[in-house]
């Protein structure tokens, strides 16, 4: 026979423990332990029947149907009219799925969804869209549609915050694509807890998620970041939605990247690339530009690499600077880059190279705001460093890709096809690869070295 025993569930993050405890061991949530009964094997043998395994239960009303006779027309994605946040979706919103959309304040989140209702919304006359906004008025939002030329007559805005008034205008207007912004704001009424805690939370996305099954209407939500920069909320939240994406960007940069964190229905590394301006967000579909500086003649200290974020191969320039100094320590200044990887290229320059920099300032930097931290910029790194010591400018045209090893070797890095590819398409004609790094662009001449030593000789 079954055995009902009981266990305690936390309230916040489901985790399950036999004892009751003040404290989840999980979440760290304080009295959020409530009983759960659950029913214990009812097999007490291995011949017990299945009949008696399955007492109690409930017919299903609707019979499970063969994977074959089920239309995939229908959850097909669909364009929102932004070609860099459906490459990042995966070719569109899919319909019934619930997108969230998390970024730091002020980093262009509500710019971006507006312009995507907006885009919506031209789609045809059927297409209608509904932006909820529990953070700003009616009124406001209004300003930055007529800033941004996001104004539609098939755009409805609602300033709640109310989730059941939610769910009716919902019912009113019957749109096609839902924004709500931000759930953080929202309110379920009959349930316990302040506005942004962890059961709202949870309980607002579980109600908007039901929804957008039931209806087949995408819902894309807007959250806030912890000042780590991780999604505010339980995690369980993300657990809820179907796809999470990061919008991320510099305060002193107009560049702007949605990055794919979680999608069940494509790629969860792909990046997309937005320009914010002072009359709305527009992707961008080559943004490689924007991290090279384009100059009339070449300079010592520059070298040029290939980052690959995600699986977006992105051209960036390393700048170093080396400078005389007669303080007795001399300083490192690094931006854009790995200190910790910086110090390593330049000890091992010294050591295995020959290359004079222990008593001489270095400072070392990317253009245009770029983050390096993959290894594969250790080479060019090291390549400008001993261009500036030398006062020599590294040749025009030429990408330089390798990891760098503390005995001086020069290691292979990942998708090398890919990064010249890109960069033979923006009119790179040479190469310093790793050994073995595989077939380059047909047009490209691509020198292979097996250290470091090797590499600064090549470029003689």
């Amino acid at each position: 026979m079954a055995k009902l025993k009981t266990s305690f569930r936390c309230s916040s993050c489901q985790c399950t423990v036999p004892k009751w405890v003040g404290r989840c061991p999980e979440c760290g949530s304080w009295g959020s332990m409530d009983e759960a009964p659950i029913v214990a094997s009812v097999a007490s043998r291995p011949g017990a029947s299945l009949a008696k395994a399955g007492a109690g239960a409930v017919l299903p009303s609707t019979p499970a149907t063969p994977i074959t006779r089920i239309d995939s027309t229908s959850t097909r994605a669909k364009p929102t009219g932004i070609d860099e946040l459906d490459r990042v979706l995966g070719g569109g919103v899919v319909p019934g799925s619930v997108v969230l959309l998390a970024g730091e304040p002020g980093v262009g989140k509500s710019t971006l969804l507006l312009e995507v209702v907006h885009q919506w919304a031209r789609r045809g006359p059927d297409d209608r869209s509904l932006y909820v906004t529990g953070e700003e008025s009616a009124g406001q939002v209004r300003l930055r549609a007529d800033r941004t030329g996001a104004v539609h007559e098939r755009v409805y805005l609602a300033a709640e915050s109310d989730l059941a008034t939610i769910l009716g205008h919902v019912e009113q207007v019957r749109p096609t694509l839902l924004i709500v912004d931000s759930v953080q704001t929202m309110l379920a009424a009959d349930v316990d807890g302040v506005v942004g805690g962890v059961t709202q939370v949870k309980a607002v996305t579980s109600a908007l998620t039901s929804l957008a099954k039931a209806s087949g209407v995408p819902v894309l939500l807007i959250g806030h970041v912890t000042k780590d920069g991780a999604v505010a909320g339980p995690r369980s939240l993300e657990h809820l939605v179907d796809v999470v994406l990061h919008f991320e960007g510099d305060k002193h940069s107009t560049l702007r990247m949605v990055r794919g964190v979680k999608n069940r229905f494509g790629a969860a590394d792909e990046v997309g690339c937005f320009e914010l301006r002072e009359d709305g967000i527009a992707g961008i579909s080559d943004p490689s530009g924007l991290f090279l500086h384009h100059r009339a003649e070449a300079v010592p200290g520059t070298a040029v690499t290939v980052m690959m974020d995600g699986k977006r191969p992105l051209l960036g320039e390393v700048q170093a600077l080396v400078a005389a100094t007669s303080m007795p320590a001399p300083r490192r200044a690094v931006s854009g880059l790995d200190s910790a990887r910086v110090a390593m290229v330049l000890a091992v320059l010294d050591r295995r190279c020959g290359v004079p920099i222990a008593k001489n300032d270095v400072y070392a930097a990317t253009v245009g705001g770029m983050r390096m931290t993959e290894p594969s910029a250790d080479l060019a790194l090291a390549l400008a460093v001993a261009s500036a010591v030398k006062d020599k400018p590294v040749p025009d045209g030429l990408v330089i890709l390798g990891e760098v090893g503390l005995a001086g070797e020069v290691r292979r890095v990942p998708g090398v096809g890919r990064r010249l590819a890109e960069a033979y398409r923006l009119g790179f004609t040479r190469a310093i690869v790793p050994l073995d790094s595989g077939a380059a662009p047909k047009g490209m001449k691509v020198t292979e070295v097996g250290n470091l030593g090797a590499a600064i000789a090549s470029l003689r």
